[in-house]
């Protein structure tokens, strides 16, 4: 623990960290983990995303157990100061335990900041260069009918971006519904095959065409499940559809043969949602190979890297479009939001519609509404957090490790998530 004589430097006021913990509860059955940093000013304090649903106990323990210690007696107006410490305080640096633990201080540094100068956090970073975030939202079905049944839903409500996914053969269907057995004759009954998904996705995107014209853009996560090649053939079969983008076509394992795949793609691609540290992300941004990138905040460590990262987007013409389903709690999102909002290297932003136990659990819930995100005016990320009503929605174990474990071909052979 960091005593007041063990300060770098010497405070200009008597501001304090005097505590931080997290909360970790799944009031939609997906686990948010959030740190709270107070101070010795009574009723200050910010809040933080630190969410990695599927290692969620790993963060808790780094941050409670690891991190809290150093931060103890330090002012909360040195964020860039304990932003490097934290990184740097266990020699092993990066990947995604790590990053959600700092990042869940680091916004919540933020949040201190803006609370104290009653200022929104994206003012704190230059102000607005947008009045509203344009967002996407997630259609889905088991059919292609069905898929379009819901994107249809969204167009009627005002989205022009949707990104379609559909099921098929096999429960490791990523994004919809899978047909159980669909291989009866397999190793693995319940396979999912690539050639089927190579055939069937193109399909999908000409069925909407015809249905809803050129006037509303379309999206498509490939979850990372091809190869560099296979990536080539699916983006170009894609092209009379002209999506938005095609996202993840490969695995972070492969990325530097992403500028190959770009350089042959009339698709523009939409990658970075698995870099776990900013230099991965930089490269990313740098390399060639993406014309959006997909960064889950929290992975990356926070706002603090993410405005660094955004800047860099600025200086090389890519794009910005956060990470941001359900496993981001409503802090990540407005987070997202305000670098969306002060930052013209935006591109789109990923879209969740919280359920009403979300808002009244996290009041100040960003709002989205027929295809716009709306941030808080209040100080800091204007999101608090109800504890007595996280507590009553425990979290999850392994319900992502029981899915992760039926991702398999039909020969039996284990796919990516």
């Amino acid at each position: 623990m960091i005593d007041e004589a063990q300060a770098p430097w010497p405070a200009r006021d008597g501001l304090r960290i005097t505590g931080v913990r997290t909360v970790v509860t799944a009031p939609e059955g997906v686990n948010l983990v959030v740190v709270r940093v107070d101070t010795n000013e009574p009723g200050l304090y910010g809040l933080g995303c630190a969410t990695f649903t599927q290692r969620f106990a790993a963060v808790v323990a780094a941050v409670e157990e690891h991190v809290a210690p150093l931060l103890i007696g330090r002012s909360p107006a040195d964020i860039s100061d304990i932003a490097r410490l934290v990184h740097f305080s266990s020699y092993w640096r990066h990947g995604p335990v790590l990053n959600s633990a700092l990042s869940g201080v680091d916004m919540a540094l933020w949040d201190i900041a803006g609370k104290r100068a009653q200022m929104p956090v994206y003012e704190l970073l230059g102000g607005r260069v947008r009045g509203a975030v344009p967002v996407y939202l997630h259609a889905s079905g088991a059919t292609i009918g069905d898929t379009l049944d819901a994107a249809a839903a969204l167009v009627e409500a005002g989205y022009r971006h949707v990104r379609l996914q559909t099921g098929g053969p096999g429960l490791g269907t990523y994004g919809a519904p899978g047909t159980a057995g669909a291989y009866p004759g397999a190793p693995y009954p319940d396979g999912w095959d690539v050639g089927v998904y190579l055939r069937q996705t193109p399909k999908l995107f000409a069925a909407a065409r015809d249905r809803f014209g050129d006037d509303v853009e379309l999206l498509h996560d490939v979850h990372s499940r091809l190869t560099p090649k296979q990536a080539v053939v699916l983006a170009r079969a894609l092209e009379p559809y002209q999506l938005f983008f095609l996202e993840d076509p490969i695995a972070p394992e492969h990325y530097d043969r992403l500028p190959e795949v770009r350089a042959a793609s009339p698709v523009p691609l939409a990658v970075g949602e698995l870099a776990g540290s900013v230099p991965d992300a930089a490269r990313l941004i740098t390399g060639g190979g993406v014309d959006l990138i997909r960064l889950h905040v929290s992975a990356v460590g926070g706002l603090t890297p993410a405005r660094k990262l955004t800047g860099l987007c600025e200086l090389t013409g890519v794009q910005t479009a956060w990470h941001a389903p359900a496993d981001v709690s409503p802090v990540g999102a407005a987070c997202n939001l305000a670098l969306d909002l002060s930052s013209p290297a935006f591109g789109i932003q990923e879209g969740t519609v919280y359920s009403e136990a979300v808002h009244e659990m996290f009041p100040g819930t960003p709002l989205i509404e027929a295809g716009y995100a709306y941030a808080s005016d209040a100080p800091g990320w204007g999101v608090d957090l109800d504890e007595k009503l996280a507590a009553a929605h425990p979290p999850v174990f392994h319900a992502h490790e029981r899915w992760t474990a039926r991702v398999r071909r039909p020969d039996g052979g284990i796919e990516a998530p």
